[in-house]
C-alpha cells in the first residue's frame, strides 16, 4: 500500500468520524473532517487546491467557535442560566446511549432538569429556557453538521476528478 492510498483512506475516516462529531458533543466534528481534507490533500488520489483548504479551515475554525457559543447565547436570550447550557451537553450524551430519540430529546430534557434545579422548580421559566438552549444546540449542531457533509463532498468530488 502506497503513503498515497493510506493518505486518502486516512482521509476517509477522518472525515467519516468528522461526521460523528457533528452530533457527539467530545468529537470536534469540523476539524476532524477538516484534517480529513488536508490529508487527502497530500495523496495523488484527489485533487484538492490550497484555496479550498484555506476556505474549508476558516470555515471549520468559525463553525467551531459558532457551535460553541450559539446555545450559551440561545439560553441566555430565553432567560436560563449555565445550569441550561451544562444540562443540555449532559443530556445529550446520556441520550447518545438511548439511541436518535434520545440525541434529539437529551438536551431539551437536560436543559429542563438543569434549569428546574437552578430556579428550584419554576417551570414556567425552565421551560422557555430549555427551549433556547435545545434550539441552540439544534442550530450549532445543525451548522456543523452542514459543513461537515460539504467537506465530505469535496473529498468525493476530489477523489473522482
Amino acid at each position: 500500500m502506497t503513503l498515497d492510498l493510506l493518505f486518502s483512506i486516512l482521509a476517509g475516516v477522518l472525515l467519516a468520524v468528522g461526521f460523528l462529531g457533528t452530533f457527539l458533543p467530545i468529537l470536534p466534528g469540523a476539524p476532524l473532517a477538516w484534517v480529513g481534507l488536508l490529508l487527502s490533500y497530500f495523496s495523488k488520489y484527489n485533487k484538492i487546491s490550497i484555496l479550498i483548504l484555506v476556505i474549508t479551515g476558516l470555515i471549520a475554525v468559525a463553525v467551531s467557535i459558532v457551535d460553541n457559543i450559539f446555545p450559551v447565547i440561545m439560553t441566555r436570550k430565553t432567560g436560563g442560566s449555565k445550569a441550561a447550557s451544562i444540562g443540555s451537553t449532559i443530556g445529550l450524551i446520556i441520550g447518545f446511549f438511548t439511541g436518535p430519540a434520545g440525541i434529539i430529546f437529551g438536551p431539551f430534557i437536560g436543559a429542563l432538569a438543569g434549569e428546574l434545579i437552578q430556579t428550584k422548580g419554576d417551570f414556567s421559566l425552565s421551560l422557555k429556557s430549555a427551549w433556547g438552549a435545545f434550539l441552540g444546540f439544534l442550530c450549532g449542531s445543525g451548522l456543523k453538521m452542514i459543513s461537515v457533509l460539504i467537506f465530505i463532498f469535496i473529498y468525493i468530488v476530489s477523489f473522482i476528478r
